[in-house]
């Protein structure tokens, strides 16, 4: 499962059509794109830091080794223009992996540690390796609720909880501001 996000024009056009540009190149990778979400507007995150974005999730099919999915989201977002100059800024592509089934990398105990990162620390720790699932994807409506098209009842193997009950739990505020385009 991925997120997919974009806020600054890429060579495909604007942000949805970076968006629609990314997931018709999937093939391109090795990844074939099973299930799609709508497109959302959601307010910039961290507010402020740039226009909004668009957003969507996908759930894809590839290889089953983890670092090759990675690579090739990595190269596509090169290709849209993606350059990781700034955590958090604004972005022509961001593709997010999520999670790949239940697998939990590199371990349980270093993920719970990504996840129990405070804000400050957020802003400012890069991981050095891949970390699934995702160690923000329970915190963001803006993830939650397209993922909600998609994948309502995948479970995150160490939250024991289901994407619709993450989502639910988000403030009600946060899950309206994600509005379908």
């Amino acid at each position: 499962m991925i997120a997919l996000g974009a806020n600054l024009p890429s060579p495909a056009g604007g942000p949805a059509d970076t968006l629609r540009a990314a997931l018709a190149s999937l093939p391109e990778h090795g990844l074939r794109l099973t299930r799609q979400s709508r497109f959302y507007a959601t307010p910039c995150f961290p507010e402020g830091a740039g226009p909004d974005y668009v957003n969507a999730c996908a759930v894809l099919d590839g290889p089953d080794d983890p670092a090759q999915v990675l690579a090739a989201l990595h190269a596509i977002e090169a290709e849209h223009g993606r350059a990781r100059l700034q955590r958090w800024g604004s972005r022509s592509l961001d593709l997010d992996f999520l999670a790949m089934g239940d697998r939990v990398l590199p371990d349980a105990t270093s993920q719970a540690a990504w996840r129990a990162l405070t804000p400050g620390e957020q802003r400012t720790r890069t991981p050095d390796r891949l970390i699934l699932p995702h160690p923000r994807l329970q915190d963001r409506a803006f993830v939650l609720v397209p993922l909600c098209d998609v994948a309502p009842d995948w479970r995150h193997p160490l939250l024991g909880q289901s994407v619709r009950a993450l989502c639910g739990a988000l403030p009600e505020t946060d899950r309206a501001a994600v509005r379908p385009l």
